[in-house]
């Protein structure tokens, strides 16, 4: 019985993606202060919201055969490593809604 427990405990620790899921909040709200700020454009929003679909989209895709392989989390953290790098240039262009 402990076994068992121990097993489907490690299979439950594979699927998840808290990394994954804490930097998605985060990069949510630097474009949400990036919209309120007047930093990004409509277009920028959207580009961003695209962007981050997308890897929602993939890490869905991770999450359905029921393990999370080191070679998918080095994926999403690639992805999540672009658009933390979209997000602040965009934020920093010359464009500006006000």
């Amino acid at each position: 019985m402990l076994f068992r427990s121990a097993v489907s405990f490690s299979a439950l620790a594979q699927t998840g993606t808290p990394n994954v899921d804490k930097r998605r909040a985060n990069q949510q709200k630097r474009i949400a202060n990036g919209v309120a700020s007047g930093e990004l454009t409509a277009k920028e929003t959207a580009n961003l919201e695209k962007r981050e679909a997308k890897i929602e989209a993939d890490k869905a895709a991770a999450k359905a055969d029921g393990v999370v392989t080191k070679g998918e989390r080095a994926k999403l953290q690639a992805e999540e490593n672009r658009a933390s790098a979209k997000i602040y240039n965009k934020k920093h262009n010359a464009r500006t809604t006000k």
